[in-house]
């Protein structure tokens, strides 16, 4: 004969299942979260997808920045050079994933707030932290530690930042800068100066994609 279970019965065997089986419970709620904010962030992007100006990266970098973010599980990201966020959005998502959270720095009141109200629109303030700052000052105030960092702000200070950085930047950590072009080719006023000195680093491993605005990825060993 089947028993069957009585009202008091059921509290105490859905207590023991939660004990059980925390993790796939909280699981699931963070893979509904995630299709959630993916679903909206995806929308905003294509919403906006040939309106970005004011120095923004192509898409195409902002997913590359992206998907290093995911492949090697980063969580403390910089970027030095919000503009109107279009990058911020691409690392953010992705730190959203791993659990992290982004500072991004600008300089221009305007651009800044444009940044704030896509970030919001985006659904992804919560990961970022906008600083309306002075990057020469403000990254060698920072703390740290980072793990990754993109820079793209004005070039002739791009080996200023990285020095910065270095110092807090971890072991495996990622240095990424925009607008770089591949060695040999003679980039932006700046660029060519960073590239040489950080090809020149023996802790670092430098490589240079170019199918978008050219951006050099540096992995701290």
């Amino acid at each position: 004969m089947r028993r069957i279970l009585t009202p008091i019965f059921w509290p105490v065997f859905f207590f023991f299942i939660t004990l059980i089986f925390p993790s796939n419970c909280t699981l699931a709620q963070d893979s509904a979260t995630n299709t959630e904010l993916d679903m909206k962030v995806e929308a905003f992007l294509k919403s906006k997808r040939n309106h970005w100006r004011d120095l923004n990266v192509p898409a195409s970098d902002g997913e590359l920045l992206y998907d290093i973010i995911l492949k090697n599980g980063y969580t403390k990201g910089l970027e030095i050079g919000t503009s109107t966020g279009h990058s911020s959005i691409w690392i953010a998502w992705a730190l959203s994933k791993t659990g992290g959270k982004l500072i991004t720095v600008e300089i221009d009141e305007d651009r800044h707030k444009e940044a704030l109200d896509n970030f919001k629109e985006a659904g992804l303030s919560e990961y970022i932290d906008a600083r309306l700052a002075n990057a020469h000052e403000l990254v060698k105030e920072l703390p740290g530690p980072f793990d990754f960092v993109f820079s793209d702000a004005d070039k002739g200070w791009y080996t200023n930042y990285f020095k910065d950085i270095n110092p807090k930047l971890v072991s495996g950590g990622c240095f990424t800068a925009h607008n770089i072009s591949a060695q040999g080719k003679r980039g932006i006023s700046g660029t060519t100066e960073f590239l040489e000195y950080v090809l020149a680093l023996a802790n670092y491993t430098t490589t240079v994609d170019s199918s978008g605005g050219g951006l050099s990825i540096s992995y701290k060993k």
